[in-house]
């Protein structure tokens, strides 16, 4: 097994899960294996409980581990699935520790960071880098361990310390160190500064990490002079100063990479054959370079409560960058804040409540994502009827399924005072309700989580036509709340219908108008489609939204049907590994 460590200094959000991930691709690309692990020096055991104001979104997986955002983009760079332990948290690490304390495991010892935590944390990494991730048996060849924070956070401690340890545990000949860091430029003197990075370097050695590759980020390409100086004050060759600039899109970084035969040092260092076969050739053409080159505009207004950060929604953007992939359109996403939708904002800010309706009105498609909390609940509501009432295409998803439901209620059944008991326990109409088994005491890990079958109902739907299947699809789930079970009937029989329930029978999954109403897309789900959302693969129903806020759904079907028959009327079931057609 080989080791590649991804470090970062100066400042955070510079780019780290992407350069990690990158690697990942074009080690990949040299015919290796890869899996991926992020560590997260925090407390928390997971990032479930973490507000995306904080530390953006919350990734599901497969096995329900709420994770940090980066394993999202392991997952969409590497097209793997990965499971809970590949997110590392101090949290976790002390807990099984305290655990093994506990149960008498260290048979009298006093428990100290070292050797007892270090010892957890790479036994951990070596644990989890020889779990296989591409359903193939055995290990997977490298893995790309990413270390968030920057160097010198007391919190990262024993992490470093624990990677100083585990490099001689596993001999230098397969552990490399690739460390991201920043070469800014003072707006006053126009000069790309170096030292910065030089500190950077100078503190991971302290600790016993020496980088055999610089990773620098600049806005522009650094020039060579800077190049030479960082290689001669940081111990590393002028050859392994890699200088990844801003792009027009991330999937570009790859191909920055391999211009800079990244693939080529790594598997030196690391003594892995296969470099001079790399072949980027589809990703340059089917991503990066493709991206770059698409005209036609689809405009999706993306309503929320977390706008101002728009990695609360990571993976809805980057599924709905897949589909216009797929899709040959140009994705032009419109932030509208929920609330400034709302009767309020009309008084307490004119100036917003006008432009979020003027953005709303512009519509290709309009979409509400997940979310908690009533802040902006009337506005996504509001945002509902107005798709539903002027035929926008629309997709939401789990809470965005859940305001459907409410809004139809009001509008549609008469029931002017329906709502989720989230937002109004009282309610007399509870159009939405706490799911049975959920926990009304705790919060982390509570919800119902993960991949969950979900059962068509009928394949005279868009959904199954999108998914090209006719049983059943599997996607991650992440809520609380569920509609109403007692409200089903009415709502169905006035044109709304559940075209997918679990396997019960008894929660409804996915909710459709009838065809006979219309809309040329009105899609609510509980699921979460964007987390299995590929850049080869998009989400099917992200696909079918943009297909129909661009006017194309029609003909994809209609050409879907006529050249897959064996997949639009015979194919059981999806979980994810389906390629979609371009």
């Amino acid at each position: 097994m080989k080791y590649i460590v991804v470090t970062g200094g100066v400042v955070s959000g510079l780019g780290k899960g992407v350069t990690a991930s990158s690697i990942g691709v074009v080690l990949k690309a040299c015919g290796w294996r890869v899996t991926s692990i992020k560590i997260d020096p925090y407390l928390n055991t997971d990032a479930g409980t973490m507000s995306p104001f904080e530390h953006g979104e919350v990734f599901v997986l497969d096995d329900g581990g709420e994770v940090d955002l980066d394993l999202g983009n392991y997952e969409r760079f590497l097209d793997v699935t990965l499971t809970r332990d590949n997110n590392l948290t101090t949290g976790k690490i002390y807990q099984s520790v305290i655990e093994r304390e506990r149960r008498g495991d260290y048979l009298g010892s006093t428990v100290q960071v070292v050797p007892h935590i270090t010892d957890a944390i790479q036994d951990w990494m070596e644990r989890v880098a020889h779990i296989p991730v591409d359903g193939k048996d055995g290990s997977p060849d490298v893995c790309v361990m990413e270390l968030g924070g920057t160097v010198g956070d007391i919190e990262s401690m024993p992490f470093l310390e624990a990677l100083r340890q585990f490099q001689f545990r596993v001999g230098p000949q397969n552990f490399c160190v690739v460390h991201v860091s920043l070469v800014p430029v003072l707006g006053v003197v126009g000069e790309q500064k170096t030292k910065p990075t030089q500190h950077s370097v100078q503190v991971l050695r302290s600790l016993g990490l020496n980088p055999n590759l610089l990773a620098v980020r600049s806005q522009d390409v650094v020039v060579d002079a800077v190049r030479k100086k960082l290689a001669l004050f940081c111990q590393v060759k002028p050859e392994n100063v890699l200088n990844i600039h801003d792009v027009s899109n991330i999937w570009h970084v790859p191909c920055i990479l391999e211009e800079q035969a990244a693939h080529k040092t790594i598997c030196d260092v690391l003594g892995l054959p296969g470099a001079e076969s790399m072949d980027l050739s589809s990703w340059k053409d089917k991503l990066a370079n493709r991206w770059d080159v698409l005209t036609d505009n689809v405009k999706i207004v993306l309503i929320g409560k977390y706008t101002d950060l728009q990695d609360a929604y990571l993976s809805v953007l980057k599924a709905l960058q897949h589909a216009c992939l797929s899709a040959n359109l140009r994705l032009q996403v419109t932030w509208v804040e929920a609330s400034n939708l709302e009767e309020a904002a009309k008084v307490q800010d004119p100036e917003a409540y006008k432009s979020a309706w003027e953005d709303l009105r512009s519509a290709s498609g309009i979409l509400v994502p997940g979310g908690f909390g009533n802040r902006g609940i009337e506005g996504k509501i509001l945002a509902a009827n107005y798709a539903r009432l002027h035929r926008v295409p629309y997709l939401g998803i789990c809470l965005g399924m859940q305001v459907v439901i409410i809004d139809f209620a009001r509008s549609v059944l008469g029931l002017a005072d329906a709502n989720s008991t989230e937002f109004d326990s009282a309610t007399a109409h509870p159009a939405v309700v706490f799911m049975p088994e959920g926990s009304t005491t705790r919060k982390g890990g509570t919800m119902r989580l993960g991949s969950r079958r979900t059962v068509l109902q009928t394949v005279d739907c868009i959904t199954a036509k999108l998914y090209q299947c006719e049983r059943y699809v599997d996607e991650r789930h992440r809520h609380r709340y569920e509609v109403n079970p007692a409200m089903v009937e009415r709502l169905e029989e006035r044109g709304l219908r559940f075209v997918g329930r679990d396997e019960t029978g008894n929660r409804m999954e996915i909710a459709e108008l009838d065809s006979s109403l219309g809309h040329p897309f009105f899609v609510g789900v509980q699921f979460h489609p964007e987390f299995k959302s590929r850049p080869y693969r998009p989400a099917p129903l992200f696909l079918g939204f943009i297909l129909a806020s661009g006017n194309k759904l029609d003909s994809y079907i209609r050409g879907s049907l006529r050249h897959r028959p064996d997949r639009a009327a015979a194919t059981p079931g999806w979980s994810g590994t389906q390629l979609a057609p371009t």
